[in-house]
């Protein structure tokens, strides 16, 4: 018996299922018909019509009014949240990260490799934010385009840069997304030397980003923290001449507590 069939015989199929179909659902459409529940799960109508009654039933799915629609229920986010409130990172990281939100900086932010995206773990926002762009604790992004992502991305193999960039499609976001393999890799190379990563308006428009690493012992990155700033306010240079070491700082003393504390692990892993 082959290993492929010793790993078949030990997975729940149904439950595999069951994932596929919550996956199925996202931010940008929240609420689907059966058919395209279906068609997304890669399921036929029935198994999918099984499924999703039964993720009703559970309280992690529930049909919207008098409709054919069905969308994923605040259930769902007791997952996720379970874990990251678990996240010795996210502990440690909200008093730093709280100290970089000020004058200059309308956002910072806690993020980790999660295959292709970057995942939030924790934000911190100024009281009225003007940066027109919706991010929230377990929002995804991809990691070519951000500066977390790519500040992440720096101080890991170049196999694995290449591996991870190709992973997904990259299609530009804005004017200034960079998606040429042989440039991004060159990106990364700068940011391994700078020691930080700067994204103008390459994620999303009107927006800069600061991004710097947060390392363990063995300087193996296990999150990154960043600090935006709208451009209607703040040059790119600027932004980059002025948050540079604060944030270097930030990120260092995030590492070093971590280690004092015999080191954590991301709540999200790069797999």
């Amino acid at each position: 018996m082959d290993e492929d069939t010793k790993a078949g015989k030990s997975v729940v199929q149904s439950l595999a299922k069951g994932f596929q179909v919550l996956n199925a659902f996202t931010s940008e459409e929240p609420e689907l018909v059966l058919a395209d529940v279906a068609r997304r799960a890669a399921l036929d109508k029935g198994t999918t019509f099984r499924l999703l009654n039964t993720l009703v039933m559970l309280g992690y799915v529930e049909k919207v009014g008098d409709t054919r629609r069905f969308r994923l229920t605040l259930k769902c986010l007791d997952l996720g949240f379970n874990a990251i409130a678990r996240s010795e990172l996210r502990d440690q990281a909200r008093p730093i990260l709280r100290s970089l939100v000020g004058e200059m900086n309308e956002a910072a932010s806690l993020a980790v490799l999660d295959g292709s995206d970057i995942v939030y773990v924790e934000r911190i926002q100024a009281g009225l934010v003007r940066l027109g762009v919706d991010v929230r604790i377990g929002s995804r992004a991809p990691v070519y385009s951000t500066a977390v992502g790519q500040a992440l991305l720096a101080l890991l193999p170049v196999e694995t840069q290449i591996e991870v960039l190709e992973a997904q499609p990259r299609i530009k976001r804005t004017e200034t997304t960079i998606t040429d393999l042989d440039a991004l890799l060159q990106r990364l190379r700068q940011v391994k030397a700078a020691g930080y990563a700067l994204s103008n308006q390459e994620n999303a428009p009107g927006l800069c980003v600061l991004a710097a690493p947060v390392v363990d012992r063995d300087g193996v990155p296990l999150a990154a923290i960043s600090v935006a700033a709208p451009t209607m306010r703040i040059s790119a240079e600027a932004f980059e001449r002025m948050g540079v070491a604060p944030l270097l700082r930030a990120a260092a003393q995030l590492s070093r507590a971590l280690e004092a504390m015999g080191g954590a692990t991301a709540t999200v892993s790069s797999r």
